[in-house]
């Protein structure tokens, strides 16, 4: 099973930026894609962005152009810049991973503790 650490977060002003960062371990065959999830007070959990193991990349409209997400195959870790934040962007982001545990293709999801993102003056 994979276990998710999450670094990063806490409080910024609005414009200003933050880089969160998610590393993955534990046992496991592959990891095919790592993302970024984030949930308001009072609001379902959306997704931010994903990036699959060979790079390609999906975002949320309302971050395009302002969030970047990175990843390092060879550290099994995924990173997220934030840039431009705005207060909208408050929320608690939670790292998830799709992985398999042998070659067979069964894939399971997990899910990191999650990181406060704060932006206010």
């Amino acid at each position: 099973q994979v276990q998710l650490v999450e670094s990063g977060g806490g409080s910024v002003q609005p414009g200003g930026s933050s880089r969160l960062s998610c590393a993955a371990s534990g046992s496991f065959f592959s990891i095919s894609a790592m993302g970024w999830y984030r949930q308001a007070p009072g609001k379902q959990r959306e997704l931010v962005a994903t990036i699959t193991s060979g790079g390609s990349t999906r975002y949320v409209d309302s971050v395009k152009g302002r969030f970047t997400i990175s990843g390092d195959n060879a550290k099994n870790t995924v990173y997220l810049q934030m840039n431009s934040l705005k207060p909208e962007d408050t929320a608690v982001y939670y790292c998830n991973a799709l992985y398999s545990l042998s070659k067979s293709g069964l894939v399971f999801t997990n899910w990191g503790q999650g990181t406060q993102v704060t932006v206010s003056t």
